[in-house]
């Protein structure tokens, strides 16, 4: 009987069952690790999209100085801002409507340079003040590199030519002379703005000519930088 039993459920079909899909967990981590760094860029608590945490930029920096004085120069500035890298051609000077210096402005290099002369203005007890500036104030800001120089206290009844004879023996552009009328008191003030080939002629103008008489007035000479 016993036989018969095994003869029988050796002889009984087999169900065959699939094997199941295995599963793979690290690759499903992985995929999701890559996401979560791909939105990283957009999470505002990220500390590497905070601007304050960036390096400085690079490139040019613009300042404006204030605190200047009537016979403050380009170069006086530039010792009063040593180490950061200025040179003549990075410094312009602001003038009103008489010519008379309101401020300057400054080109620097990098914006590390221009924070290491701010904290140099408060280091050196504050004789000037310095600020932030715009590109725009730089370019609109003519320089006159030391060829120009300003005539002050021209005789109202002066002519283009007593000028001329006032400047004789000096090497000056005629085609730029300008004059014009600004108050003063008791009375207007006529001014003529010269300019010269070089600033070695300009200031042999200067070194000539100021405090010498056109008709029956001393003129007082200025040259701009």
């Amino acid at each position: 009987m016993s036989k018969l039993r095994l003869l029988g459920s050796a002889l009984k079909p087999r169900v065959l069952t699939p094997n199941p899909v295995p599963r793979f967990p690290l690759m499903r981590s992985l995929s999701t690790t890559e996401g979560e760094s791909q939105d990283s860029s957009n999470d505002p608590h990220d500390s590497s999209n905070d601007p304050f945490l960036q390096p400085p930029n690079e490139g040019l920096v613009f300042g404006r100085l204030t605190g200047i004085g009537r016979n403050t120069l380009k170069t006086d500035v530039i010792h009063f801002f040593e180490g950061c890298n200025l040179s003549t051609d990075d410094v312009k000077v602001e003038y009103n409507r008489e010519y008379y210096p309101v401020g300057m402005l400054l080109q620097f290099p990098s914006r590390s340079l221009f924070d290491m002369a701010m904290r140099q203005t408060i280091r050196k007890g504050r004789l000037y003040k310095i600020e932030k500036a715009d590109r725009s104030q730089w370019d609109l800001t003519r320089s006159y590199e030391g060829k120009a120089v300003l005539l002050q206290g021209i005789p109202r009844n002066a002519l283009q030519e007593d000028v001329d004879r006032f400047l004789h023996g000096c090497n000056y552009d005629p085609s730029t002379f300008q004059t014009f009328v600004r108050p003063g008191f008791p009375d207007p003030m006529r001014f003529a703005l010269v300019h010269f080939p070089t600033r070695n002629d300009a200031m042999n103008a200067f070194c000539t000519k100021n405090r010498s008489f056109c008709l029956n007035n001393s003129i007082t000479m200025r040259v701009l930088q």
